[in-house]
């Protein structure tokens, strides 16, 4: 099967991700099957969707002529077989729980033609492992978009272990035509790679404050109104050889000795979630935070993600 030969998608999940997913591919002007196990939760999906594309048409990145045009592109069905039978590729979003996504995997691999791909949006479950069940493991590949997904440019291409290179090559073909930014993962590792780098950070800035050596607020504006604001143009090895990596071994060869090298959970975070205090969908966390404040800084960050969409260039 060529890139060329993807007509139909199916979309399997209308939550957090799924919805933007199928909004994606229905802008780049695919038919798309949506499934959901109820009509409320498609209604709910299709009302995401319908936002989403409010969003992205208000930020200028669609005409809003076009509004209808990509909700007509979207189908909705409950029964898998529905959803799936004749697709020519499948993206699994639904529940991050392995035997779950084996059986829809095994139930949709017997629906679908010989051809079709059957992908996954996990953010760090075993492509292999997903395949086990399969009667196509050179077929399965990970396709971990970020969240939010139209909003976000990266998708990770991780391959399982019978992950044929023609999978691999179609499903990145498909990402940069739903106009995403594809990276391979050559290797199933727990994480892949965005999660394995965004919690070392993290480790460390729990360590810091663990520590008291600086407030929770502090060490997210040393993030902020550092680093943080140039990794949106050069990464960390891009930032290394620019800096100068005689300079950046020198440093590694004092401060790594030092750097959290706890194996479990944070004792800090670990301390929170005991006292139930989780964040936004509690009020508590890290923070206090009121409902007019969570708005506003998601409406904060849609703004300045909107933006950076405006200029990326790949």
């Amino acid at each position: 099967m060529q890139l060329e030969d993807i007509k139909e998608i199916a979309v399997l999940g209308t939550g957090t991700m799924g919805h933007d997913i199928a909004l994606l591919c229905a802008l780049a002007g695919y038919q798309v099957r949506l499934f959901g196990r109820s009509e409320d939760s498609l209604n709910r999906g299709f009302r995401e969707i319908r936002s989403g594309l409010e969003l992205l048409a208000k930020g200028g990145l669609v005409e809003a002529s076009r509004t209808e045009g990509v909700m007509t592109n979207i189908k909705g069905f409950t029964t898998l077989a529905e959803a799936v039978t004749g697709v020519d590729f499948v993206i699994e979003a639904i529940v991050e729980d392995l035997a779950v996504k084996q059986g829809v995997f095994r139930e949709v691999d017997a629906l679908v033609p010989p051809h079709t791909i059957l992908a996954s949006t996990t953010s760090g479950l075993d492509p292999t492992k997903l395949a086990a069940l399969t009667r196509r493991p050179e077929r399965v590949v990970v396709t971990h978009f970020w969240n939010p997904p139209h909003l976000l440019p990266l998708v990770e291409i991780v391959r399982g272990e019978k992950t044929a290179d023609a999978t691999v090559a179609l499903a990145r073909g498909l990402v940069a035509r739903l106009g995403k930014k594809p990276i391979e993962v050559k290797r199933a590792v727990p994480g892949f790679v965005g999660n394995r780098l965004q919690f070392a950070l993290l480790r460390e800035a729990l360590y810091i404050v663990e520590q008291g050596w600086a407030t929770a607020e502090d060490v997210d504006a040393a993030v902020k109104y550092s680093f943080g604001r140039r990794l949106a143009v050069t990464g960390p090895l891009e930032s290394a050889d620019l800096g100068g990596l005689d300079v950046f071994y020198n440093i590694q060869s004092y401060l790594n000795q030092d750097l959290c090298h706890e194996r479990g959970p944070s004792r800090l975070l670990k301390e929170k979630v005991e006292r139930g205090d989780l964040g936004t969908k509690t009020g508590r966390g890290f923070y206090d935070w009121q409902d007019e404040q969570v708005l506003a800084i998601k409406k904060a960050r849609e703004e300045d993600l909107i933006q950076r969409m405006k200029e990326d260039n790949f």
